[in-house]
């Protein structure tokens, strides 16, 4: 992010880095929203957010010498030989801009992601025990003998 500024949308975030990084980060967008075409897109935690249904399906930014693409998988099995050969936290695939950007694995961490939302929405959701009729009574405490 240029620093002491907030991109008002992606649109604009993008336009802060013009040539390869923008290039790069547009196609970071394009490949998310292939895999989502009706998600929405806004500025979360100051950086371009991909969302669905409200849900926050993947993150990514440019930094001075790399790209960053959040939540990387790096716990799940099916992502763990490939995240391994990128640096980045727990959850981050950081790619130097003097790498090929592995678009092909950004696609499948969106799926990833995707997947898990729409499981998500699936579950059923959770009642509290108030709500649930089928929920043990509290006990009212005995006075001491």
């Amino acid at each position: 992010m240029k620093r002491g500024r907030k991109a008002k949308d992606v649109d604009e975030y993008i336009s802060w880095y013009p040539g390869e990084v923008g290039e790069r980060l547009e196609k970071v967008r394009r490949t998310a929203r292939k895999v989502a075409p009706r998600a929405a897109e806004t500025i979360s935690y100051d950086i371009p957010t991909i969302t669905v249904d409200g849900r926050s399906m993947l993150y990514f930014a440019a930094f001075a010498d790399h790209l960053s693409i959040y939540p990387a998988p790096r716990g799940a099995p099916e992502f763990a030989d490939e995240l391994e050969q990128y640096a980045g936290g727990k959850g981050t695939l950081q790619v130097p801009h003097d790498q090929p950007v592995p678009y092909d694995l950004i696609e499948r961490i969106a799926r990833h992601h995707l997947a898990r939302i729409e499981a998500a929405k699936k579950a059923p959701a959770k009642k509290s025990a108030a709500g649930n009729p089928n929920a043990p009574k509290p006990q009212r405490p005995r006075a001491p003998k």
